[in-house]
């Protein structure tokens, strides 16, 4: 991992993190410019970006995230376009899940108190980091435009309405939406 997890401040300017972080943005720079029919490109780009690929992934041009070794996939994973993850710690999502357009997946945030957030380095403004990992289950459908907070988990089967800001985890089969979401009714 690249980050710390459990809510510790880390240095994302610490070369390691840098030297990640150029890593994937290079790969991200082919990847979003590869057409459809480049499938094995595509796939050897995405092996040497995440940390964790199943069978039959498809992310769909562009994809954005900042290091992609946290990132573990399981089979069949579908991204529509625009999908942002911050990975500064782990994100799993399980086989089967889907992921809509502009879907945004956080694991990794700032402290909230501005004197915790704010040091100086090199006489420049620097930020503190944290991170908690993200895990979302499989076969769960997560609608365009999501934004899935750091630290939560999400059950399998659950469907996540369009536009949802997740700022809880939530069970297995559930339909749940709403900015902060909240579970709308069983599946």
């Amino acid at each position: 991992m690249t980050g710390p997890g459990n809510s510790e401040s880390f240095d994302t300017r610490k070369s390691e993190q840098i030297a990640q972080l150029q890593k994937a943005r290079a790969l991200l720079a082919r990847y979003n410019v590869s057409v459809m029919h480049e499938q094995d490109e595509r796939q050897e780009i995405l092996e040497a970006l995440l940390g964790q690929r199943g069978d039959g992934v498809w992310i769909e041009p562009p994809f954005h995230c900042d290091y992609g070794q946290n990132i573990r996939l399981g089979d069949g994973v579908f991204f529509n376009f625009n999908c942002v993850l911050l990975d500064g710690d782990e994100i799993a999502i399980g086989s089967g899940t889907l992921l809509g357009p502009a879907v945004q997946v956080y694991a990794t945030s700032h402290p909230l108190k501005a004197e915790e957030r704010i040091y100086m380095r090199d006489g420049l403004p620097a930020y503190h980091t944290q991170a908690k990992p993200v895990r979302i289950g499989k076969n769960v459908w997560i609608g365009g435009g999501a934004i899935i907070l750091p630290g939560v988990e999400i059950g399998d089967g659950t469907t996540i309405g369009a536009g949802s800001v997740v700022t809880k985890s939530l069970p297995a089969g559930v339909f749940a939406a709403g900015n902060p979401c909240s579970i709308i009714r069983e599946l």
